[in-house]
Parts: structure tokens; C-alpha cells; sequence
């Protein structure tokens, strides 16, 4: 499992222009270095601390969804759509009555390249326990939402292996025709990432996604980057390196600025980079650089 907030809408992430990690405009080599350097660091890092989860785990990665893994069907209604938004956000979702065990130990995720793997289920109480931890969240006023059914069934999610469809538990709710849904099956490894730090945060571009093969060691990640090429003021070029172990990837995104210090729109588009590996794929996780959580994988052909 994935430690991290749930959030119910995504935001699109704004660049500023001659912000990222390195460039080569006329901030000079020696800093633009410096910056890949501690980079470099900070994915050795994360690393570590993903080794460390598979080893946690028995050394196999197995089952690893990637992102929030409760979902939401259908749209709150307006006379109680704050609260109930601000109740999830804050995990505060309790059984209104007994809910039921799955009546079977285990169940089966199903990648789309027909792979198959069984995983142990939880109860539809155990899975809503996790719901309420992921939330983690005050919720000052706000009337808790309450479930008074729960059935088995399946829903797709991305992993460090591709998407998949796996069990998840689906609630109904008191006063709301919205369901909820949480992954049954218990993740195979849990990262947690380092504590958040404002006056030293983090640094580099987070990737959103990545698209490969399993035998090629050509990866493509997906970020947000700026709308225009380095040729264009404000535009940029980019490049990847990767950080490797036999467990995961962790890619870095280079940034090659127009110009150093521009004053630029917050703006942002989508962008893809290649990067090439030492080694391929094969079951390896992929990592973003900031907290060194995986991200969703495509595998194509």
C-alpha cells in the first residue's frame, strides 16, 4: 500500500518557467549539477526506503495498487454535498450496522495482460477501518457518514504492474444515493514516504505516469512541464535519467529552460520523456523523485 492523501478531484499541476530541477540556461553548469546531484541523492533515498518495504513484505512485490484506493460512484447532492465531501476527505465513514465478511479468504486480481494473482480479502468493517486511517484528517462540525450495506465486487485500479481489476467492497450510504467504493485485498507492500519539510521540500519534477515493456529498457514518463519548447521564451526541453535497483526505478526529469530566471505564466501541459534503463523493466516498480511513491504503469505491446 501507498501511504498518502485521498483526493477527490486532481489539480492541474502549474510550472513556472526556469524552475526545474537542473537546466542548462545561464544559472551555469556548476549549479545546474549541483541540483542533479542532490537529485540523485534523493532517489537513492527513496530507494532505500522501497528495498526496505519489499524486503518488509518477504521480497515480493505481488499486488501493489498505486493512488487512493477508494473510489466514489455517482455525485453528491447538493443539500448535504459539502459535508459528506468534507466527512470522506477526513475518513469519517462508519458502519451504520454489522457489515458482512467476504464469505471467501481470498480473491483473484486480474492485470490486462490476462496475468492473474490471488490475494487474501478483508471484511467490508476491516476495509472500512482503512478507509477511516487513510483519511486522517480533522473534520471540525462535520456529520460522519454512515454505511449500512456493503457487497463484494471488483473495480479496475492502476499498479506498479499495470491496470487491473481487483476486489473492492462497495457501501451504501445513509441519506445519499452516492456509494463509495475500497479495495478488499490487502496491498502487498507499504511505502512511507519522508516527512514533509516546507523549508526544505522536496525538489524535482513528479512524474504521473510511465509507459513501457517489461523486456525493453526504454521507459516513457508523463509529467507536467511547459506548454512550449525551449526555442519559445518560457519553453523548455526535457530529459530523464533513472536511479536503479532490483526493485524499483526512481526517474528523474531534467529541464533545458528557454532562459534562466524568466518571469513566466502559470501554465502548465502535458509532457513525456524517455529515459533509458541499465537494465529492462521486467517486474520493477517506478518511482516520482519527490516522495519516491510509485506511479501508474502502462505496459504496452
Amino acid at each position: 500500500m501507498v501511504r498518502g492523501r485521498w483526493m477527490l478531484w486532481i489539480a492541474a499541476v502549474a510550472m513556472l518557467g526556469g524552475c526545474g530541477p537542473a537546466g542548462d540556461g545561464a544559472g551555469g553548469n556548476g549549479r545546474a549539477e549541483d541540483g542533479l546531484d542532490r537529485l540523485r541523492q534523493q532517489a537513492r533515498d527513496a530507494l532505500a526506503r522501497y528495498d526496505q518495504a519489499v524486503r518488509d513484505a518477504g521480497g515480493a512485490q505481488g499486488f501493489v495498487p498505486v493512488g487512493d484506493l477508494t473510489g466514489q460512484l455517482g455525485d453528491w447532492e447538493p443539500a448535504n454535498g459539502d459535508n459528506n465531501k468534507l466527512a470522506l476527505l477526513a475518513g469519517q465513514v462508519f458502519p451504520a450496522e454489522a457489515l458482512p465478511t467476504a464469505g471467501q479468504k481470498t480473491g483473484t486480481v486480474v492485470w490486462e495482460t490476462g496475468r492473474t494473482q490471488p490475494v487474501p480479502l478483508m471484511s467490508a468493517e476491516e476495509t472500512l477501518a482503512q478507509m477511516r486511517a487513510a483519511g486522517g484528517r480533522g473534520c471540525s462540525g462535520c456529520v460522519p457518514l454512515e454505511a449500512t450495506a456493503a457487497r463484494l465486487t471488483t473495480v479496475r485500479i492502476p499498479t506498479t504492474r499495470g491496470p487491473a481489476t481487483a476486489p473492492a467492497w462497495e457501501y451504501t450510504l445513509k441519506g445519499t444515493a452516492v456509494r463509495l467504493t475500497r479495495i478488499a485485498a490487502a496491498p502487498a507492500i507499504e511505502v512511507t514516504p519522508p516527512p514533509w519539510d516546507a523549508d526544505h521540500p522536496h525538489g524535482g519534477l513528479r512524474i504521473d505516469s510511465a509507459t513501457g515493456t517489461t523486456t525493453s529498457r526504454q521507459l516513457t514518463v508523463a509529467f507536467t512541464g511547459s506548454p512550449d519548447p525551449k526555442s519559445q521564451p518560457c519553453g523548455a526541453d526535457y530529459s530523464a535519467e533513472a536511479v536503479e535497483s532490483g526493485n524499483a526505478v526512481v526517474v528523474i526529469v531534467i529541464e533545458h529552460p528557454h532562459a534562466d530566471r524568466e518571469t513566466c505564466g502559470d501554465i502548465g501541459a502535458r509532457r513525456t520523456a524517455t529515459v533509458e534503463l541499465a537494465q529492462p523493466l521486467r517486474e520493477r516498480a517506478v518511482l516520482e523523485v519527490q516522495q519516491g511513491l510509485p506511479v501508474p504503469l502502462t505496459i504496452s505491446g
